[in-house]
């Protein structure tokens, strides 16, 4: 690795404390970045804002309106160190510009969907009871999937849950009726999956479960149930804040739920439940059919 990209890794690691997913992001970027400078002849502390544009450029067409939008946060992170560091003067970053893509709103699975995933998985095996725990955790908690992996024993406090989110920041969140039963009925069966440490969910080896298994379970619970679209383990999240905003709930509880550092991030439910009001007035009021 570039020794500047070292470098950047133990500050994200050491210092800013990012996430997991965070560090291999933004090395991704970065590393993109990197080959595609090569192409150009120019090394990453020689890059131009015009580089750095055309780098951008170059991933409109395969990359989505959000990762783009990580990219320009990765080379602006990348480049704002190298100047605190001093191998810089200025960051090429620091003013870069590039023409946004409307962002899509957050994929929200109905209710009763949700409720038909969340029951499909069986009842009669200690792996389904860990896949009915973990799904009740995502939709009745908002949990994050890489939240719910991290897990251990330790964070079950009675009726609440100590999570690790994003920069190592804890947050309790309660634990709903429905995820305290099928948490209990995991906890009995789990001595079944031969535990290897303190992981809160296994997989059939005693080691604790991953973000893909758990995507993957879920798409297949998706399929059982009969969902109208693919279903990730976001989307859960996704549907847990905006059903809570349709049931009237206070957004600065919600933010709180899904530990947002930022309103802002929490308040692009209230476009979601609009549009959703307006397709309910568009299929059912008779003026909208006039």
């Amino acid at each position: 690795m570039d020794p500047g990209l070292e470098e950047f890794a133990a500050h994200l690691a050491q210092v800013e404390r990012a996430s997991p997913h965070t560090q291999r992001a933004y090395l991704s970027d970065l590393r993109q970045l990197e080959e595609f400078l090569r192409g150009r002849g120019t090394a990453l502390d020689a890059a131009t804002r015009d580089d750095l544009r055309a780098f951008l450029a170059s991933r409109f067409g395969s990359n989505s309106a959000a990762t783009l939008s990580r990219k320009q946060a990765s080379l602006r992170a990348f480049y704002e160190h190298r100047v605190r560091m001093g191998h810089l003067a200025d960051s090429p970053a620091r003013r870069l510009v590039f023409p946004k893509r409307r962002a899509s709103l957050p994929n929200v699975v109905g209710v009763d969907d949700c409720f038909a995933i969340l029951e499909a998985p069986s009842q009669r095996s200690a792996t389904g009871l860990r896949d009915r725990c973990a799904l009740e955790l995502l939709y009745g908690a908002g949990l994050r999937v890489s939240e719910l992996v991290g897990l251990d024993l330790a964070d079950l406090q009675g009726g609440m849950l100590r999570v690790r989110g994003k920069g190592g920041k804890e947050r309790e969140v309660p634990i709903v009726r429905k995820a305290q039963a099928a948490l209990q009925a995991y906890l009995a069966r789990r001595p079944e999956l031969k535990p290897l440490g303190s992981a809160l969910l296994l997989n059939r080896r005693g080691g604790r479960l991953t973000t893909r298994s758990v995507a993957r379970h879920l798409a297949r619970y998706a399929l059982i149930a009969g969902a109208r679209r693919h279903v990730h383990p976001h989307a859960l999240r996704h549907s847990f804040a905006t059903h809570l905003l349709d049931m009237c709930a206070d957004l600065r509880g919600i933010q709180e739920l899904l530990g947002h550092a930022s309103l802002s991030t929490t308040q692009r439910y209230t476009h979601v439940s609009a549009e959703r009001l307006l397709q309910v007035y568009e299929d059912a009021h008779p003026r909208a059919r006039k």
